[in-house]
């Protein structure tokens, strides 16, 4: 099977899937003190959500924007869960890279203490990344919309339409 651009939401999806597995194993194993599967776990993470945003980011700079209209009663639903992984996936960026960092250079006391804030907001924002694409491509399917725009980044912003 070959794997079409269509196919890239339904990637992305998998990969914040491995992301949020691999965050989960990799808590379970540093409170088991297996540090070293630990590591391995919370780099696969960084790798799967790096692999997301890559793809995320391609995907977004060439496809239509999927606008969610449909049922009306869901949107503010929809709309808040968006507005909130938006808000956090943006925070979460520097949090995840900096504590990386920390842990990478052994300064493992300094690591815990972002680490306490990273792990579910990190785990947070993968979740509802593939809540996301869920309502809007399985539950409730959307057609993509028409929008011209000058930049297609700037129209990922306007998702209040």
């Amino acid at each position: 099977m070959n794997l079409t651009f269509d196919m890239l939401p339904a990637v992305n999806a998998g990969l914040n899937t491995v992301a949020t597995v691999c965050l989960l194993s990799g808590y379970w194993a540093i409170r088991s003190g297996r540090p070293r599967v630990h590591r391995a776990l919370m780099l696969g993470a960084l790798l799967a959500s790096a692999a997301f945003l890559t793809s995320y980011l391609i995907y977004h700079a060439n496809a239509p924007r999927v606008v969610f209209r449909e049922p009306a009663w869901f949107r503010p639903v929809y709309l808040v869960i968006l507005l909130t992984h938006t808000v956090l996936a943006a925070a979460i960026v520097p949090m995840v890279l900096v504590t990386v960092w920390r842990a990478l250079k052994g300064r493992l006391e300094a690591h815990r203490r972002l680490a306490r804030w990273t792990l579910p907001l990190w785990l947070y924002v993968s979740v509802t990344g593939v809540l996301i694409y869920y309502l809007l491509y399985i539950k409730f399917p959307q057609t993509a919309a028409k929008v011209a725009c000058a930049s297609p980044a700037l129209a990922q912003i306007h998702f209040l339409h």
